[in-house]
């Protein structure tokens, strides 16, 4: 049983930050690439960025220059942390497990898909 449960989620106004968090339970997270994408009601699946098994973060443009991913063994664990939040930010983020970094981050996933967690950017 291969799960992932996503939180942290919150609204906050133009300019501000946000730490989302990823942990994983029946597995272990640094035996897999986890990547982070985001949806937006009546638009597609947008790759966020992905953590490789060697500890490496690949970003997408949506996350390079603001945006942080990082993994906790400890705590089996992933994170995502924004700052310099903008209104296109708002969506519903998920993280899931892959035997490495894709393409398609809605493909290959090793993990059910959880209910992800709402950023809303508004003033």
């Amino acid at each position: 049983q291969w799960q992932v449960a996503e939180s942290g989620g919150d609204s906050v106004r133009p300019g501000g930050s946000l730490r989302l968090s990823c942990t994983a339970s029946g597995f272990t997270v640094a035996d897999y690439a986890i990547g982070w994408s985001r949806q937006v009601p009546g638009k597609g699946r947008e790759a966020v960025g992905c953590i490789a098994t060697h500890g490496l973060s690949y970003y997408k443009d949506p996350a390079k220059g603001r945006w942080t991913i990082a993994r906790d063994d400890a705590k089996n664990a992933v994170y995502l942390e924004m700052s310099a939040l903008k209104s296109e930010d708002t969506a519903i983020y998920y993280c899931a497990a892959y035997r490495w970094c894709p393409v398609d981050y809605g493909r290959d996933v090793l993990t059910s898909w959880g209910q992800g967690t709402q950023v809303t950017v508004s003033s």
